[in-house]
């Protein structure tokens, strides 16, 4: 019987491209002194060793004391497993925009898959897939979201810590706009009429697109309460079209369904201009 009480995590992957779990693997120094505390139960990223204990037979009694989740469930084994993750996992954390948000691929939600399908591969007939690419929260309940494309690793430590030492993790839900008055970057809105979706969107980059005259991408998804209203008509004020207004929101965080009512709210802002009306 394993005699190692340390706490024991667990990761897990879904559909992504494991920029997530590597962001764990990237902590290096931080990651040292983590592995003296928990016991890294599950990790196949990082080495295919297993754990040892029987599986727990009520819910969410373990055996995995935490269980970090990447990607997006998108096929009926994803759903399968992440029922079965969520009854061995005494917590559960999502971390990154496909787990949190649907990731880039569930710009699938909005177009015929199966055209998608065939185009991509040669035999699609043997391809299994679902209709739509849904966040880990469509399925199971989860105990915290930790958004990102990829996940800010001192973010991702925070989160750890906090579970195991059984406190809530000190993220804060406000936007990018407070990281550039952090580091002292001009509004790149107010000062060069970029488009920038960073009052809408959560911090945790460190602003790092209008620190380089970029405007906001929305990598880490919606803020808490995003004004999506007011982002809009700036956004119209800024030049973008409808489509285009659509676009930038699907992107890394899709499935958000904070971002939902952005296509209503773009057509009822202004209708389409015609060609020759279009902003240059």
């Amino acid at each position: 019987m394993d005699s190692d009480d340390r706490p024991a995590l667990a990761v897990w992957k879904f559909a992504s491209c494991d920029g997530c779990q590597l962001t764990l693997l990237d902590c290096e120094d931080e990651l040292l002194p983590l592995t003296g505390r928990v016991r890294i139960a599950h990790f196949l990223e990082m080495s295919t060793a297993e754990d040892s204990r029987e599986p727990a037979t009520l819910a969410g009694t373990g055996p995995y004391d935490l269980s970090l989740v990447e990607g997006s469930v998108t096929t009926a084994e994803d759903v399968r497993r992440i029922h079965h993750i969520r009854r061995i996992s005494r917590r559960l954390v999502t971390i990154g925009a496909c787990a949190t948000a649907g990731g880039v691929q569930a710009l699938r939600n909005f177009a015929d898959v199966e055209e998608f399908r065939a185009a991509v591969y040669a035999r699609p007939e043997y391809i299994a897939t679902l209709d739509t690419s849904t966040p880990i929260s469509a399925h199971v309940p989860v105990d915290f979201e930790l958004r990102g494309c990829p996940i800010d690793r001192g973010q991702l430590l925070e989160v750890i810590t906090a579970f195991l030492a059984g406190r809530k993790p000190n993220i804060s839900g406000h936007s990018v706009c407070f990281e550039c008055k952090r580091r002292g970057t001009t509004c790149i809105t107010v000062a060069r009429g970029i488009p920038c979706l960073g009052p809408v969107t959560h911090a945790g980059c460190g602003a790092l697109c209008p620190a380089y005259g970029r405007g906001c991408y929305g990598c880490f998804g919606p803020m808490v309460q995003p004004n999506l209203e007011a982002m809009v008509r700036e956004l119209r004020h800024d030049g973008m079209r409808e489509r285009d207004i659509v676009r930038v929101f699907r992107t890394f965080n899709a499935a958000s369904p904070e971002y939902g009512p952005v296509p209503e709210l773009a057509a009822r802002e202004s209708p389409e201009l015609p060609a020759e009306e279009e902003p240059r």
